[in-house]
C-alpha cells in the first residue's frame, strides 16, 4: 500500500511539473513581425526614382524629384546654321527655327519634311494636304560654316570685354556675335507680326 501511494505522489508530481512547463511556455508572448520590422528600421533608398511627367498620350519626359522637368543642354541654338551628318536627310543644309530642350531635338528649316492631311474645319472648306518639318535629334547635326563651306565641332571661349561666345573650332568663326542676334530678332518679330496679320484678317 505504501508502495502504491508513492507511486501515485511521484506520478502527480511529474504531471504537475510538466503542466507548469506547458504554462510557461504557453505564456511567453511571441513577437509579431511589426514588432521586428519597428525594431529594425528600413534604410530608404539611396537613389529615387525620377517622376514621369505627361507629355503627350505616346510620349513621356524626366522630370526631377521637384516636378521640374530634365532640360538638355545642346551644342545648337536658336538661328545657327547646320548640316544632317545622319539619316535620311544626311547632307542637307538649313537654319535651326524650333529648339525643344526635354528631349533634346531641334526643328530645321526644310529639313525631315512630314505629311500631314488637314481635315476641312467649316462647311464649303476644302481639306489639304501640308508639308511640316518634324524634330530631329540634336545629335544627329553639326555647325556649319557659310564661308568655308565645312562642317565643324563647336568650341566655348571668353573674349577680352568677358563675353562668352562659341566658335567653330575648324575655322575659328564666331558664332555668337552681336549683329547675328539682331538679325535674328528683327526676323523673328517680323515674323510674329505677319502672323498676327494674317490670324486677325
Amino acid at each position: 500500500m505504501a508502495t502504491m501511494m508513492t507511486s501515485l505522489q511521484s506520478s502527480f508530481t511529474s504531471l504537475s511539473i510538466s503542466s507548469n512547463s506547458n504554462s510557461s511556455f504557453l505564456g511567453q508572448r511571441l513577437l509579431s513581425p511589426l514588432s521586428l520590422s519597428a525594431a529594425s528600421p528600413v534604410k530608404p533608398a539611396q537613389n529615387p526614382c525620377l517622376v514621369y511627367a505627361k507629355l503627350k498620350r505616346w510620349e513621356r519626359k524626366k522630370c526631377k524629384p521637384n516636378s521640374l522637368p530634365i532640360l538638355h543642354k545642346m551644342h545648337v541654338k536658336f538661328g545657327d546654321t547646320v548640316k544632317v551628318i545622319s539619316g535620311r536627310d544626311k547632307g542637307k543644309i538649313g537654319e535651326v527655327t524650333k529648339i525643344f530642350t526635354h528631349n533634346s531635338t531641334i526643328v530645321i528649316k526644310d529639313v525631315n519634311l512630314k505629311t500631314k492631311h488637314m481635315k476641312s474645319r467649316e462647311e464649303g472648306e476644302p481639306g489639304q494636304i501640308l508639308k511640316i518639318e518634324a524634330p530631329i535629334h540634336s545629335s544627329n547635326v553639326m555647325l556649319y560654316s557659310k564661308e568655308k563651306e565645312v562642317v565643324s565641332r563647336v568650341g566655348h571661349k571668353v573674349l577680352e570685354d568677358g563675353q562668352k561666345v562659341r566658335y567653330l573650332i575648324k575655322t575659328g568663326e564666331l558664332i555668337d556675335t552681336i549683329e547675328k542676334w539682331k538679325q535674328l530678332k528683327e526676323a523673328k518679330d517680323k515674323e510674329t507680326t505677319q502672323v498676327a496679320a494674317a490670324s486677325a484678317s
